[in-house]
């Protein structure tokens, strides 16, 4: 048997062979990546400039929103293109650094939003220290702490993966290269390895997850005995974007990695992938101009003396 590790690529199949099916898909993409670039650039530039919103919250968005950038950015560009030019080739090296870099921002974001939800927890539940807690040395500390598990979780997955043979076709049914994928291409069971990277991966996670619960359950209970409507009603603005954008995260991804897998994929098949690899980072932005008081009150344009929320832009570009 052939033996693809030491040849040129793979072949990625997409969403279908139709070229009109993929001209579709690379238009909804485009539309996609669009709205995530225009939303995360713009709260990037918003908490930036505007120094009302230097807290820590903010600046843990701020690098939420980057690395959205990033994680979008690592497969739908290349998917586009290869619809549009009806070539799914993608070099062996190129399939390596995509793997790798995918592997980074899921696992940087997955880091980020549980420092997050720690934030939260402390300007809740321990307001009266949160100045002296979550100072500039803890927040660069943590976000140090996220981008170090990103890259040892990328660097662990992607040696694990292209370090065994891979055999027969060099077709990978995905618009990237998705791992499962290409674990269907090894040669005998020299995925074990790989398996076992994947599963500890994946228990951290879910550490990650449940930490982030049970922080929840304290901010909640919290939240529930203060006495003012208003100030419960504060806590909550801030709270439930973040929450949401973890339930999307986890939720999607989770649901697409333990479903069983079939050899043929299916159209449903790809847009699951899309659900966890696409949409986060696409709704984030909007989540947080819709549920954020502060990013609501702060983000707009002047224009002809008037107030334009971005809020209501995103809405109307997902009307369109």
């Amino acid at each position: 048997m052939a033996n693809f590790t030491t040849m040129s690529g793979f072949l990625l199949m997409g969403f279908s062979g139709k070229p009109e099916i993929e001209m579709l898909f690379a238009a909804l993409f485009l539309v996609l990546y669009i709205v995530a670039l225009v939303g995360n650039i713009l709260i990037i530039t918003t908490t930036s400039m505007d120094h009302s919103l230097s807290s820590p919250m903010y600046f843990f968005l701020k690098h939420l929103s980057f690395l959205d950038l990033c994680y979008i950015s690592v497969t739908v560009p290349r998917s586009i293109c290869n619809s549009l030019m009806h070539n799914g080739y993608i070099s062996l090296w190129e399939c390596i650094l995509q793997c790798f870099a995918f592997t980074l921002c899921g696992c940087a974001e997955m880091a980020l939003l549980t420092v997050m939800s720690y934030d939260r927890y402390v300007a809740i539940c321990l307001p009266l220290r949160y100045e002296v807690i979550m100072d500039i040395s803890t927040c660069v500390h943590g976000l140090l702490a996220v981008w170090a598990s990103g890259i040892l979780g990328g660097v662990m997955h992607t040696a694990a993966t292209f370090s065994i043979h891979f055999c027969g076709a060099n077709i990978i049914h995905q618009f990237f290269c998705d791992v499962p994928q290409l674990l269907k291409l090894s040669c005998s069971n020299e995925y074990v390895s790989e398996l076992g990277v994947s599963g500890f991966l994946a228990l951290l996670t879910f550490a990650c997850f449940i930490s982030i619960g049970v922080t929840y359950m304290h901010i909640f209970s919290t939240v529930l005995r203060i006495p003012s409507a208003e100030g419960r009603a504060r806590a909550f603005s801030t709270c439930l974007p973040h929450l949401s954008v973890v339930i999307l995260f986890v939720s999607t991804s989770a649901f697409d990695f333990l479903k069983p897998h079939s050899e043929s994929p299916t159209v449903s098949d790809f847009l699951l992938t899309v659900f966890y690899t696409v949409l986060p980072p696409t709704l984030n932005p909007i989540i947080y101009s819709l549920r954020n008081k502060a990013m609501k009150e702060k983000n707009f344009f002047h224009f002809k003396g008037k107030n334009y929320s971005l809020s209501l832009i995103f809405i109307s570009v997902m009307e369109m």
